[in-house]
């Protein structure tokens, strides 16, 4: 399987892919705004997609609807600091299968990846 992680910090990204490491994906490739997610998503065409909220250039809820537009079956799992509930319904209601609260744990990636991969 093949996992985009999109996020603007250097460390989030690090973190995501060394939670990931051992686990099902054979390719891991990174995006540093949605606008580059957008661009990577059409030419990787990975299997799931971390997307952070926000991020300069384009945010992750508007590189959310593109990248559904483009394949409403993408699955999208939201890794963010925003801690409103608002923020993860918007989020959900745009077509992310899942959310996941900063800072995150290996287990938690682990196990938010299991439930969304497992629908």
């Amino acid at each position: 399987m093949k996992l985009l992680i999109v996020d603007d910090s250097l460390i989030m990204r690090r973190a995501i892919e060394r939670s990931l490491a051992r686990t099902r994906f054979k390719e891991v490739r990174t995006a540093t705004n949605g606008r580059l997610a957008v661009e990577m998503f059409d030419r990787y065409q990975p299997d799931v997609v971390t997307m952070d909220i926000t991020m300069p250039d384009m945010d992750g809820l508007t590189a959310v609807d593109l990248i559904l537009k483009r394949n409403p079956k993408a699955v999208i799992l939201v890794v963010s600091a925003l801690a409103d509930k608002a923020t993860a319904v918007e989020a959900i209601k745009r077509g992310a299968q899942g959310f996941l609260l900063k800072p995150i744990t290996a287990e938690a990636v682990q196990t938010a990846l299991d439930d969304i991969l497992s629908d």
